[in-house]
This record gives structure tokens, sequence and C-alpha cells, in this order.
């Protein structure tokens, strides 16, 4: 197959085009911050708090709907031991934003917080803080990983572009305009990245559906044809597999700082909870087609296309799945709008996985520990290199493994059973402390480590029940990632209280409270259980601000 040139052509356009909203954005945040004279850090990583509701609804849907979300459906859709009844990402994607609406919007932007972790160095200090933010960095560095393989696969087998060739130009293209212009810049990309998925995407589905080497999807949803029927099925010793990932996906996501970036620049704490609740219903509507498309695979025989036999399946190309029907099942030139979905789709998650990693890197590493008297031009730069960094790094993993689903499980894992239960902590429990967040985050993942995990080679060493040897391999039929977070949860207040009585009734001598346990309770007393923050950084009264922040809301 050569090289199609018209397909590389649009995308070069395509990628042109949104450069240029990315450089008009920065242009104007720019002339934003000159008008308000306001942090400059705010400006960047939150827009200076001035994202209305109908930007704020976009770019939370973009960010959510990247090249793991339609790739990834697709495939679990089509993959023969999984079906629709697995393809849980676009409910998933509904339960996080209704709960996040609910219960974490309004308390993190009423107490203006720049990153999640801001309340976790308030109450538990510098240290905690930075071990916590690493394991936010990592997990915003799969999130790009993720997206950009989604995008890579689909110009490999599209395009017939080289995979690496594919995914450095995209990441180049989100790392530019992102530096440029910061959360303007994401944002107003966002508008016409999302315009464009939710076009293309089911612009593409009619074509496929109707294609001749395709059944009626109907048919096949419950009767084995070419394989077993895509609807998918859940047998008892599944169930509880079925429950862990459903959690995972749906409240791993609350332990994201993509999430809490779009509530903390709102405008205001009621239009940070609309945006969640409109996005809560736009996002599945965004994964009926790659659902379609997965169920296309699955009816398609492909001995009657250009692909011919074996299926995909069978040639070890699950993860492909969606280019393939594109390429095989759809005219030339609607493949070429497919592709035009999928970068559209990337970008808009990567650059907001960027910008996430450089916050949470600047606010609560590099400006809180590292450098406290950094100046604001320095952090800007810091935020700059940082954005380059988390790029490079998350595009280079790219290369380790070519299945969406995957890397965006791992990455739930590991906000799922490590930062959700810290969050909830710090945010609900006053009890919660440094010394129990640091024993249950130990706790924690030395549980999840010993539970075992195929996908990385890590034998399960404690085996809960179900647990059955499959291939030489031990695997988990319980619940184990949900037990590993239930756990932590209950590690962290367990210890925070031994620790608070320890301290507070003497037992343990002031001068060893390395977490200063005894000196916030008194604080909490003194301001009715309320934690008090000795860091200007971090909460920023000054009238200054509050007038920028009106400026903007009747701007936009």
């Amino acid at each position: 197959m050569a090289l199609n040139i018209p397909g590389v052509a649009v995308m070069m356009l395509f990628y042109l085009l949104v450069l240029g909203i990315g450089i008009w954005a920065s242009v104007k945040s720019k002339k934003e911050a000159k008008k308000c004279r306001g942090d400059k850090t705010e400006m960047a990583l939150l827009g200076n708090r001035g994202i209305n509701l109908a930007v704020g609804i976009f770019t939370m849907t973009a960010t959510w709907v990247g090249g793991g979300f339609i790739v990834g459906t697709a495939e679990a859709v089509y993959n023969p031991s999984m079906g629709l009844i697995w393809a849980v990402m676009p409910i998933t994607a509904t339960m996080c934003f209704i709960i996040g609406g609910f219960f974490f919007a309004e308390p993190m932007r009423n107490n203006k917080y720049v990153t999640m972790m801001d309340p976790f160095q308030i109450k538990y200090g510098k240290v905690p803080t930075a071990a916590l933010s690493v394991a936010c960095l990592l997990s915003e560095i799969m999130w790009v990983t993720g997206t950009l393989i989604g995008l890579g696969v689909t110009m490999s087998v599209i395009l017939d572009l080289s995979y690496t060739v594919s995914i450095w130009i995209s990441a180049a293209v989100a790392i530019t305009y992102t530096l440029l212009g910061g959360l303007y810049s994401v944002a107003y990309t966002d508008i016409i990245q999302l315009v464009l998925i939710f076009i293309s995407l089911w612009l593409c589905v009619p074509f496929a559906l109707t294609s001749p080497a395709v059944l009626d999807i109907t048919e096949t949803a419950f009767n084995r044809t070419f394989q077993t029927p895509w609807v998918g099925s859940l047998e008892a010793d599944r169930a509880w597999r079925w429950i862990d990932n459903f959690l995972l996906l749906g409240l791993g996501n609350l332990g994201l700082q993509n999430f809490h970036q779009r509530t903390l620049s709102a405008v205001s704490s009621a239009t940070a909870k609309i945006t969640c609740f409109a996005a809560a219903f736009i996002v599945p509507t965004l994964g009926i087609p790659p659902i379609l498309l997965g169920a296309a695979a699955a009816s398609t025989n492909w001995n009657l296309t250009s692909y011919g036999s074996p299926s995909p399946f069978e040639r070890g190309e699950t993860g492909l799945v969606l280019p393939i029907v594109l390429q095989h099942l759809t005219p030339n030139y609607i493949s070429i709008v497919g592709i035009g979905a999928v970068a559209a789709a990337v970008m808009s998650s990567t650059d907001s996985a960027l910008l996430s990693a450089a916050s949470i890197f600047t606010s609560n590493i590099y400006r809180t520990i590292l450098r406290t008297q950094a100046s604001e031009n320095e952090i800007q730069w810091v935020i700059r290199l940082s954005v380059i960094v988390v790029g490079l790094a998350g595009t280079s993993l790219t290369f380790l493994d070519n299945s969406v689903l995957m890397i965006w499980i791992l990455r739930s894992d590991l906000t799922y059973t490590l930062m959700l239960p810290q969050l909830v902590c710090v945010l609900f429990f006053s009890v919660s402390n440094g010394y129990g967040a640091v024993l249950g985050c130990v706790i924690g993942i030395l549980l999840r480590v010993l539970c075992g995990e195929p996908q990385l080679g890590i034998p399960a060493i404690i085996q809960f029940p179900g647990c059955t040897l499959e291939n030489g391999v031990y695997v988990q039929h319980s619940p184990i990632r949900t037990i590993c977070m239930l756990s932590a949860v209950f590690s962290i207040l367990l210890f925070s209280y031994l620790a608070s009585v320890l301290f507070n009734s003497g037992l343990i001598p002031e001068k060893w409270d390395v977490f200063n346990v005894k000196g916030h309770y008194s604080a909490q007393i003194q301001d009715g259980h309320k934690p008090v923050s000795t860091d200007h950084n971090l909460n920023d009264q000054t009238e200054e601000r509050k007038e920028c922040e009106l400026k903007l809301e009747s701007k936009f």
C-alpha cells in the first residue's frame, strides 16, 4: 500500500487549523492577562478562572472523548472475549461526571485551589504532597500515551504513514499550542475538535454498516456468525471483575487532575457543577459511533474485503480494529474523515494531560519545594518546560504496547487504588493527616502488587477466592482493585486517628511530630474544623483577583 497523499494533505490542513486556533487563543489570553493584571500562573493553568459554561462543557467533554475512548471502545466491542457489555467507558464517564459534580466540584472550586493536590499541600505539608504528586504525573503521562497510541495505529493503517511519524507529528502540534496559550488554547481548540469528532464519527457509521461484507448487526448481536455475539456475555465467575472494571473506570478518573482542572477553571462553583452534569449526558452519545463500528467489525466476513482472512482478532490486531474498519469497510474519502475524528479526539485529550501534569509539577513541586521564591517569569518557563518533558515522556511510552484499552485500564488502576482514596480522605474526613496518608499509600500499593497483574507479568502472591490458574498464570476473579482502594481508605483513616490520639495525648513527644498533626488539630478546633493554609500562593483572596474574574465572566 502506497502513502495516502490526499489523506496526508487533509490531516496537515486539520493540524494547521487547530494550530491556528491555538495561536489565536494564546493571543487572546495575553490580552486578557494585561487587562486584568492577574496572576500569570493562574492565567496559564486555569484561564484565570474565566471559563464560562459553554466553553467549559466543550472542553470537559473533549478531554474525555480522546483516542483511548474511541479506539478502546471499538476494541472492546469487537473483542470476542469481551463485547459490548465490557465496553463500559461511555457509561463510566457519566458516573464520573455526576459524582464529581455532586461531591467534588463545589468544595474544590470554592476553595480556589490551583490543582487537586492543593488540599494535600494545606493539610499534610510538602513531603507527602510531593510523593503523591509524582503518582499524579505518572497517570497524566499514561493518559498522553494512551491517546497517542489511538492516533498512531489509526494513521499507520489508513494513511500508510509510519506509526512513529504519526505520533510524533501529532504530539508536536499539541505541545506547541499548549505551550503558546495554556488553558485558553486548550479550551478553544477543544471546541473545534469536539465538533469535528461528532460529525466525522457519525458520518463513518452508515458506510461501515452498509458495506456488502457486513451482516445486519442486530442479527449478529445475539447469534454466533463469524465470531461470538458482539453484545458479549457476563458469566458468574467474571461478574466481580466486571464490577471492578466499572468502578475502576468510573471512580478512578476522579483522581485525575484533568477532571479537576476543568472545574477549577470555571467562573463559579455553580458553573463547574453544571459543566459536569452536561458532560455526563453528552459523552455517552459520542460513545455510540465507536460501539457501532466495533459491532460492524464483529459482523464482517473479512474474506469479502481487501483485508482478507484471517480476522483481525486471529492476527492479533484487535487493538487496530477501528482503523481497519475505516480502511476496509468505508470509501477512501470517508476513512480520511474518520482519521480526522481520531486526530481531533487525540489532541483534545493530549493537550489537557500535558497542561494538567505541568500544573501539578509547577504548583506543587517546583513552586512549593524546589524554588519557593521563584518569580512569575521563571514559573512561566517551568510550565513550558514541563509541558515539553511530559509530552516527550508520554510519546516515548507509545512504543511499549499498541493496546489502547490496556494503557487506559493501567492508568485508571493507578488513580483508583492510589489517588482516589487519598483525595476522598483529605476532602471529606477531618481526621486524616500525613501519617495516615503515607501509611495508606504504602499499604494500598503493597496490597495491589501482591494481588498481581498479568498485563505486567506480576505474579499473584495473595490469591483471593475465585483465583484460578489459566495458561500458567494465576488470574484473580475477585474485585481486587476495589479491595485495594477500600483498604487504602481504611488504612488512611485508621492510622490518621491513631497518630492524632498519640500526639494529642502526649504519648509521643511533639518534637517527633514531623507532619505537625497537633498543630493542625489545634487550628481546626479554633476554626471550626476547617483546615487553615499558611501558603498564600494557594489561597489568593485579593480584590484584584475577584475583579478580574468578574471581568472575564462578563466577556465570555
